[in-house]
């Protein structure tokens, strides 16, 4: 029973006390004065009466009642229900002003006070019952009383209200009177465990909806702040109560403040959760909370903040939820679609209809929360139980250990009352435990049938309304309100009156005393057994969450193990990796346990070091998987095991499992130790239990004790039924058991320091392990100190032994692991109730429980040091170059796998990564060599290796073994030859060891000078490592010119030194350099005569080698080859040559980055050329670097010009200056320099007087032949493209490419051209938005340099761009640089402005071409694919725009135009354009010495800077990888894939270079101009070392040696066309990846070090022969792609044979002749054959490479991969246009004639000399005629040497061949026999052989050429 109110306050407005211009309330009377005992009066009602503060107000308001709650400091709940009335007073203010004076009242605000103003005053009950109508009925009832002034006092109204006691739950009904003549009925619940919600729930979904109520549930269970705000205060109460009831059956134990009042507002900053309630008169002020959840009541709105994030419950609990909960609140929902709805259907009543909202709720938590019964572990049941909730095991079994929600519920702090007040087993149950236990089978098989799951809500629903509403209802209410006139008329003359104190108090003094004598009420409590429902194992089994082929995997676990413990090792091996596979599964964990606890006998199992090793690697595997949680129980089942297993060390030591498996997670996490803990205690108390029980159990009947053993009784019923028989025992029996019980916590207790102490102490004590410095004692989350061996063991091992830190390291891990265990200990000692000696006693023992174990483990570690090492592969030596020598030997270390997948096995193929094995590091590579870790591919071998020159980056990482677990230091190596090492170092490899390896890789990277690298190094036992050479540029200066003298003088034959009269003009440095210099300076005047000018005649024999080097190495073959000039003397120089070769830089004075030789226009002096060489970057002026043999045009490169040159280059001759200034007469000699190479082209010189159109064009037609008529309107196209054709600037793109803007210009128009020569005025056809150029003037070749884009009519801009003419020279310039220039007009060159890619572009674009080539991880993004990182590289976008250019280039040259490439310093992109414009244009340069001797002189002589682009010293570290030259070598293999028939070298002769431009295996590509090498002395040294001739000094010396050996760089479809100028593709599309990028070759590292390869490969056959020794050998050989070298592996059908050849040749004992005589008899042997094929086919030259993918003549035939010639596709012009791309489709085989040009070799089937009758009235002429059996045709020429063909005879059309006879005009002498007729559909041919046999063979030759037709 329960008094429904234990205190009435009248509480009213306070006049006497306002606070800074606020009205306070105060309690005006109180009943009762005194405290009652057991709930004292709360504090601060008056507050809380008028929540919104105390204010008087002008009008009368009507009455208010709401309740406030209130909670005290013992967490109890007080309801205040405030009944507030408003009675009148004179206003307060008045009184005031009439006392003040007058200033004051001057003062005051002009408003006018009311005289009469009206005060709050308010009733208020305050109860622990939450009887709200009971509370209104009251309040109004004695307000009534006081209004109507009824007859009875107000003090026995009030006394019978305190005195009234009603019971609090049982169901029964009380009727209460207050005395006045009321009567009203309170219902009692039945239960009061569960809430009354009356119909507030149902109010709080309608206000707010489905989802926002969702969200603030979730928000209150996961503990987040939550604000209700409202205009009413009864609304908020209501929602608050609501939304608990739903909580339900977990409690809200956080602050609760229904309705807050204003001044309390800053309540809300609390860090604590809470539920409140706010006016939403103080909106405003809630604001700025950051962290609040805010659900406006009034709005229907809930806001959750940016910061907060809710978890919201699982799926599909969520949608069955929301489901559910819309089908109570909107059942016409389902049916709204329905033509015809049922008539009945609406919703509940309200208070129905909030039951039916609750049920739904209830349901859902049975499913949340369903078995947590079986999660429980009781470890006391006496004297009362002590119950924790496994949470580990909760989730793992439920499988939602990733579920957010759930795992903050079972954290939070309304869970841990929910297990308080619910786990005891023996209590009294409601309908949640019914429903948690009994009805979750019914719950799971109905979740996804809705009308199922409703009907059970309605049900549950109907049981909790019949808990609050248990009879029906009874109209017997009856209280008076008050009368409606009363109301309005009463004036509130009569103010509240003031209570008899006396009066009230004798009322409840007697009522008091009353109850003392009444009998104590006995309820009877009904306690009773609580079900567990069914135990979780079976729910989640039939939910079927088990591993597939699961049975398959267990087996496999348990042969393997039953295979370590037979000692079957090898078998076991095998097994191994499938077993550790498997572990990574569940149930094969769980299997694991099972099993090796099969193989414990008394909690003990020796074993030998193999199995311990393999029993330790599978419990490892088995541990990383699992969470620090330990969810499945794994680690908690090995646990016992980890002791079980040891092996004997030595004399009395035996190393035990545990000492192996402490790397995890989990042994650090108190709570599970905890939980392990807890449920050994459980069992220990549970069998202490059953054995007093069995002296009970014999006496029951026999079939229970059958029934009892069939079923496993719970701990949870046992500990029922002691809570049972507890009262039922003595005092003694009591004690007794809860001693028992106390040392069987505190024996386990003890156990588990030890257990602890076990796991948590390292082998190794002097490697702090697990515990930081924080150690673990200190940390609340202990994960957190988890630190792998090596980091921790490199600090232990690095400390002296001796300075005694080894002791101090040892205490420091016995201290925290002490700590550790200690709280541990004080944790569980103190939740189960040890006593306190007891305790006290464990934190005494537990250091010399540590101390002890300590001191074994010394002793088990310095035996475990002993034992012979697990056999781990033998470390593998790599085979090292000649010269090449080990820096650092091997350490061992594991490979492991990158983003390459192919080497992983997922692809398919073996798993060759991860290996283990050694890497080494030598002084040119860096070496890993070792065998995979998966057993099954064990005896590959597996290399990887690179230059340690190519190193780009290198990383710490840190690296998890899938074998053993343990996480490693590792490295991770980037090379710019696309390889990357990521490795481990094994354990056995000390830290300081693997940073001396960095330091040493580091050293040897970038070593101090360029002589330190392995190409100067090599070979030279001594290590040079050279300093850098000192500053003082004069002393270098001087030793230079010097050597330069020396090498001069030997090189210029007999020369006259003559002293130069004049000093050079303006050379700015006049010191005593100067003066130097000058005793040095040579002339050279040769009298000789050309002709006579060899080098024997006139060289000393001394001096032949060095000047045969000079002319070689400046080129001068090549520019004699070009007619460029030659080195003869002055006078006698032919004055027609228009270039000579210039000596001005010899000492390397002009220009240092530029070769000593340089061509350049006769007439210019050398004088000339330093004074222009100062306007050029770098001082690299203009010079001629190659000339067209046709056009006569030349090629010329130059740096850009400096910044302040360019306005001055390109002011007209004629300006007039007040001052000739310095740079005006430079730049006049600029142009002077450059009018005289265009007078230097036959093309200037022919044209007559001025250059006009005329003359133009005539010469223009002489020069060049007919076929340009076609080509001209490409060239202005390409240049459109190269520039880009946006409409605002000429030249501006953007800067990813050049010509992807979307609007491709079409190639192929020759109609064009005609038209636009006709058209006047030279209009430009608009190219806005048009893919075609409607009437493009080819001649101007778009007045390139100055002009503004077209206007959008088509008219130019300026009339002075209307020349209708071709410039004699294009400058292709570098945009930014020509700004401000302006173009003039009778100037004859123009300058193209193009983009050029920055180097610091390239060297980005490289290093995302590696990333996407090589990913470090693999990834599934999908934006981090291969395809779109390469995108993202714009590598092949640079390459377009490289080539774009160069195609342009050779277009103009082609045409008869000059080009100088103008761009950057002149040493990057110019040298590409440059070389690549030369290779396309020259058929040379597509042969080996061709292609070398413009790498010579385009790269090396004109001073690419090799050493800077490539970081090859210390000095150019900070400039990082710019791969150049690699891009131009890209480029060629672009080219050589379009054209494969062009060049004589093969692709492998391209990445050969590209690899050893990286490598620093030769000095070839080292350094950056001649001058350094001439500096190092390189320059001319021997070809080779006469000490070591096997190193090479030179890349091409070794690739002629290898050449001479083997056929690898020679390309088998080479047939050159003569002359043939190559027009590339150039689009992106076009571009293919290279697959240097891609390949990699495990089996033996890269395959460019040849000495390598035929090392491996003489060692494969001797393991081969070895191998042979009796077992029948099979044929087949499996290939692997990444680890084999294809191209050895399968050589193409050629290589085969010639290697067939050889191999035979040894065999028969001959000496086998060099591979290249035997091609060369064969193609000649091909070519001059004479005997007949019955078969047209290709040549066999030209089929045979099989992997041709396209490829491309000047008529554009394309070959398919297959390399049959079956499908051939011709586009009949080259660039037929930007969108025929020649793709790989399938071709139309509709024009297989015409395939190839007449001059090829290969397709004259038969030829020789006939003579042919002309036609009527023509004579006999003999002419050289070829049968083409490919093409059908009979072609005839004037001679064999002629190129023209003079007539064709097409013998598709022939009828017949016949002898024929001789006929006028015949030759003399000949036989009859000699003459044939060939007769065709047109006309009969007559012709005549030398003799009759010949004329035989021709005629079988037609015929059969006519059979295969």
């Amino acid at each position: 029973m329960a008094r429904l109110a234990d205190y009435f306050v009248v509480v009213g407005y306070d006049l006497d006390n306002r606070v800074e211009g606020e009205g306070q309330g105060r309690i005006l009377q109180r009943f009762p004065e005194k405290d009652w005992e057991d709930s004292p009066f709360p504090q601060g009602v008056e507050l809380f009466c008028q929540p919104s503060g105390w204010q008087l107000v002008p009008e009368r308001q009507p009455a208010s009642f709401f309740v406030a709650v209130l909670t005290d400091i013992n967490s109890e709940r007080h309801y205040c229900a405030c009944f507030t009335f408003w009675e009148g007073l004179d206003n307060p203010q008045l009184k005031k002003t009439e006392a003040g004076d007058a200033d004051e009242a001057d003062e005051e605000p002009a408003v006018v006070q009311p005289a009469k103003v009206f005060a709050p005053k308010s009733l208020v009950v305050v109860s622990r019952l939450d009887y709200t109508e009971a509370f209104r009925n009251c309040l109004g009832l004695i307000y009534t009383v006081h209004v109507d002034s009824l007859s009875t006092p107000l003090e026995t109204v009030i006394g019978n209200l305190l005195t009234c006691v009603i019971p609090i739950a049982g169901g029964s009904q009380r009727t209460i009177t207050l005395g006045a003549g009321d009567r009203q009925v309170i219902q009692t619940p039945i239960n009061d465990s569960l809430p009354v919600s009356g119909s507030s729930v149902a109010l709080l979904f309608r206000q707010l909806g489905i989802v926002n109520v969702l969200y603030l549930f979730c928000a209150a269970l996961t503990e987040h702040k939550i604000l209700f705000l409202s205009s009413s205060y009864q609304r908020l109460t209501d929602a608050c109560r609501g939304l608990l009831a739903i909580m339900f059956p977990l409690k809200y134990s956080f602050t609760y403040v229904p309705i807050l009042p204003g001044k309390l507002l800053e309540v809300l900053s609390t860090p604590t959760p809470f539920i409140i309630g706010v006016n939403s008169f103080f909106r405003s002020e809630t604001q700025e909370l950051l962290d609040v959840i805010i659900a406006d009541l009034d709005g229907g709105t809930v806001t959750i903040p940016e910061c907060v994030h809710i978890s919201l419950l699982p799926e599909p609990l969520l949608q069955q939820t929301q489901t559910a909960l819309s089908m109570v609140l909107d059942p016409e929902l389902e049916f709204a679609d329905q033509a015809f709805p049922p008539q009945s259907i609406q919703s509940s009543a309200h208070k129905i209809q909030d039951k039916e909202i609750r049920a739904v709720f209830l349901w859902l938590f049975a499913r949340l929360f369903q078995g947590y019964r079986w999660c429980l572990h009781i470890i006391r049941i006496h004297p009362e139980p002590v119950i924790r909730f496994h949470k580990a095991a909760f989730l793992g079994q439920r499988s939602l250990t990733e579920d957010d929600f759930l795992m903050k519920v079972l954290d939070g702090m309304a869970f841990a009352g929910f297990v308080s007040e619910r786990g005891p087993p023996y209590r009294a149950t409601d309908l949640f435990d019914d429903l948690v236990a009994n009805q979750v089978e019914r719950i799971r098989q109905e979740e996804t049938c809705p009308h199922k799951v409703m009907n059970h809500v309605k049900e549950l629903a109907e049981q909790l309304f019949k808990n609050e509403n248990p009879y029906p209802a009874v109209a017997m209410h009856k209280v008076q309100r008050p009368s409606e006139n009363s109301q309005n008329t009463w004036q509130g003359q009569t103010a509240f009156p003031v209570l008899d104190d006396v009066a009230v108090q004798l009322f409840i003094d007697h009522a008091v005393a009353k109850l003392k004598n009444a009998p104590p009420v006995v309820k009877a409590e009904l306690k009773s057994l609580v079900p567990s429902g069914p135990p979780l194992g079976d729910i989640v089994d039939r939910n079927g969450i088990v591993m597939a082929n699961s049975a398959r995997r267990l087996e496999v676990v348990r042969n393997c193990i039953t295979y370590i413990f037979d000692n079957k090792m090898l078998e076991a091996k095998k097994l191994m990796p499938a077993v550790l596979r498997a572990l990574k599964g569940r149930t094969a964990r769980i299997c694991l346990t099972q099993e090796l606890n099969q193989h414990v006998l008394q909690n003990r199992a020796v074993l030998d070091d193999q199995q311990f090793d393999y029993i330790v690697r599978m419990l490892n595997c088995t541990l990383q998987d699992c969470s620090h949680m330990d969810e499945h129980g794994i680690a908690a089942a090995l646990l016992p095991l980890v002791t079980a297993f040891c092996r004997k060390l030595g004399a009395g030591i035996t190393q035990f499992a545990y000492s192996c498996v402490q790397e995890h997670m989990v042994w650090t996490n108190m709570q599970f130790w905890e939980a392990m803990f807890y449920s050994d205690v459980q069992n220990h108390i549970k069998a202490l239990y059953m054995e007093t029980d069995d002296g009970a159990l014999q006496n029951n009947a026999q079939q229970e004790q059958q029934a009892e053993s069939n079923r496993e009784i719970s701990a949870l019923d046992l500990a029922a039924e002691q809570n049972r028989l507890w009262p039922t025992l003595s005092k003694e029996m009591q004690m007794e058991r809860v001693q028992k019980e106390e040392s069987t916590v505190f024996s386990q207790a003890i156990h588990y320091a030890n257990r602890m102490s076990y796991l948590l102490l390292p082998l190794d004590t002097s490697k702090n392990r697990l515990l930081r410095s924080t150690g673990l004692g200190d940390v609340e989350s202990v994960s957190n100190s988890y630190v792998t061996n090596s980091i921790a063991g490199s600090m232990a091992e690095s400390y002296d032994t001796e300075s005694g830190f080894e002791d101090a390291e040892s205490s420091d891990v016995a201290n925290s692991v002490v700590r550790f265990i200690n709280r541990f200990v004080d944790k569980v000692c103190n939740e189960s109730g040890v006593t306190n000696e007891h305790l006290k006693a464990l934190h005494a023992m537990i250091p010399d429980i540590v101390q002890m174990h300590i001191e074994t483990l010394d002793a088990v570690h310095r035996e475990s040091k002993r034992l012979p090492p697990i056999q781990k592969p033998k470390l593998l030596r790599p085979t090292l170059l000649p010269g090449e020598e080990l820096v650092m030997d091997g350490m061992r270390v594991h490979l492991v796998h990158d983003g390459r997948e192919e080497a992983t096995g997922l692809m398919g193929g073996p798993p060759l990564l991860p290996a283990e094995g050694a890497i080494f590091l030598t002084t040119y590579r860096l070496i890993f060599k070792g065998t995979p870790s998966d057993a099954l591919v064990g005896e590959q071998i597996v290399t990887r290796s690179f230059p340690v020159a190519s190193l780009t980056k290198e990383k710490r990482i840190s690296v998890t073994l899938s074998m053993d677990q343990f996480v490693q230091e590792g490295l991770q190596l980037r090379s710019c030859t696309f390889q990357l090492m990521k490795i481990a170092f094994d354990e056995e490899v000390a830290s300081d060891l693997a940073e001396s390896f960095r330091k040493h890789l580091h050293k040897l990277r970038f070593p101090q000078h360029v002589q330190g690298t392995f190409a100067f190094t090599v070979g030279q036992s001594g290590k040079l490592v050279l300093e850098p050479k000192t500053k003082d540029k004069n002393q270098s200066l001087k030793t230079l010119s010097k050597n330069l003298v020396k090498n001069a003088k030997r090189t210029i034959s007999r020369q006259y030194v003559n002293r130069k009269k004049e000093s050079l003009t303006t050379w700015e440095n006049r010191s005593s350099l100067q003066s130097e210099l000058d005793e040095d300076e040579i002339s050279v005047s040769e009298e000789v005569d050309q002709s006579t000018l060899t080098l024997s005649s006139t060289i000393r024999s001394s001096d032949r080698q060095t000047m045969s080097n000079v002319v070689e190495r400046a080129c001068c073959r090549d520019y004699q080859r070009l007619g460029l000039g030659t080195l003869s003397s002055s006078l006698t120089r032919s004055k027609n040559e228009p270039f000579r070769i210039s000596t001005a830089n010899r000492m390397y004075t002009v220009c240092r980055s530029y070769p000593g030789l340089l061509i350049i226009p006769q007439n210019i002096p050398d004088s000339t050329i330093h004074r222009i060489c100062r306007c050029y970057r770098q001082n690299r002026f203009p010079v001629v670097c190659w000339r067209h043999s046709r056009t006569k045009s030349v090629l010329l490169r130059s740096a850009g010009l400096h910044a302040k040159g360019v306005v001055s280059f390109f002011k007209s001759p004629n300006t007039q200056t007040a001052v000739p200034s310095q740079a005006d007469s430079t730049s006049l000699e600029q142009e002077k320099y450059l009018q005289a190479i265009i007078s230097s082209m036959p093309s200037y010189s022919e044209t007559t007087g001025r250059n006009t159109l005329s003359g133009f064009t005539s010469t223009h037609m002489n020069t060049s032949d007919s076929s340009d008529k076609l080509r001209q309107p490409k060239i202005g196209d390409l240049m459109k493209q190269v520039l880009g054709n946006k409409e605002d600037v000429p030249g501006t793109f953007s800067r990813g490419a050049f010509s992807q803007k979307g609007k491709v210009i079409s190639l192929s128009q020759p109609k064009a051209s005609g038209k636009a020569r006709s058209s006047s005025g030279g209009k430009f056809g608009s190219i806005r938005g048009s893919s075609r150029l409607s009437a493009f003037n080819p001649d101007v070749g778009t007045r390139l340099a100055g002009k503004e884009s077209p206007q959008p009519n088509g008219g130019p801009n300026d009339p002075l761009f209307l020349r209708q003419q071709k410039a004699y020279l294009y400058i292709i310039g570098d945009k930014a640089q020509l700004k401000g220039g302006k173009q003039d007009s009778f100037q004859q060159w123009e300058v193209i402005p193009i983009e050029v890619c920055d180097v610091r572009q390239v060297k980005n674009s490289f290093k995302k071409l590696m990333k996407a080539c090589v990913p470090s991880s693999p990834t599934s993004e999908p934006n981090k694919s291969f395809l779109r990182l390469l995108e993202e590289s714009e590598w092949m976008t640079l390459l377009h725009r490289v080539l774009q250019v160069s195609v342009l280039v050779v277009e103009l040259l082609d045409t008869g135009s000059s080009v100088m490439v103008s761009l950057e310093d002149g040493w990057d992109v110019t040298t590409q354009v440059v070389s690549l414009v030369q290779l396309l244009s020259d058929p040379y340069y597509r042969t080996f010495d061709g292609f070398r001797l413009l790498v010579e002189k385009e790269w090396l002589s004109f001073g690419h800077r090799f050493s800077h682009r490539g970081a090859q010293t210390l000095a150019s570290q900070s400039s990082g990888f710019t791969p150049v030259f690699l891009q131009f070598l890209d480029c060629v293999h672009q080219i050589h894939l379009q054209f494969p028939m062009e060049f004589e070298f093969s692709q492998y002769y391209l990445k050969f270079l590209a690899y050893h431009y990286m490598s620093n295996r030769f000095r070839t590509f080292l350094l950056d101009s001649d001058y350094d090498r001439i500096e190092l002395g390189v320059l001319y040294e021997e070809k080779s070392d006469r000490k070591n001739p096997q190193v090479c000094k030179s890349v091409w010396d070794y690739i002629d040696r290898l050449y001479k050996k083997a056929p690898v760089f020679y390309n088998y479809m080479f047939s050159p066309e003569d002359d043939e100028v190559l027009r590339p593709y150039t689009f992106v599309s076009n571009l293919k990846v290279w697959d240097f990028y891609l390949e990699e070759t495990l089996s033996e590292g890269p395959p460019y070090d040849w000495e390598l390869r035929s090392r491996h490969e003489r060692l494969a056959e001797e393991t081969a022969e070895k191998a042979d020794a009796g077992a029948p050998k099979s044929q087949r050989r499996i290939v692997w792609p990444c680890y084999d070298d294809l191209s050895r592996a399968m050589p193409d059908a050629i290589t085969k044979l010639l290697q067939d050849l050889q191999s035979l040749e040894a065999e028969l004992g001959q000496t086998s002749e060099k591979w290249k005589d035997t091609w060369d008899k064969i193609k000649t042997t091909q070519r001059t054959e004479t005997k007949l094929e019955s078969k047209p086919s290709f040549s066999s030259s030209l089929l045979m490479s099989s992997n041709l993918s396209h490829q491309r003549r000047s008529q554009g035939v394309c070959l398919q991969d297959s390399g049959v010639g079956s499908s051939i596709k011709l586009g009949l012009d080259c660039e037929a246009s930007a969108t025929s791309t020649p793709v790989s489709g399938r071709p139309s085989t509709s024009t297989l004639y015409s395939q190839f040009q007449s001059t090829e070799s290969e397709n004259r089937s038969f030829e020789g000399i006939l003579y042919k009758r002309g036609a009527l009235l023509k004579p006999w002429r003999p002419r050289w005629f070829v049968l083409d059996k490919t093409k059908h045709q009979l072609r005839y020429y004037d001679s064999r040497q002629d190129k023209e063909c003079k007539g064709m005879i097409d013998l598709g059309g022939v009828e017949s061949v016949t002898v024929g006879t001789p006929t006028m005009g015949a030759p003399k002498n000949v036989e009859e026999k000699a003459f044939f007729d060939v007769k065709t559909d047109k006309r009969m041919y007559n012709f005549c052989a030398q003799d009759s046999s010949n004329a035989q063979l021709w005629m079988d030759s037609i015929q059969s050429c006519l059979s295969d037709a």
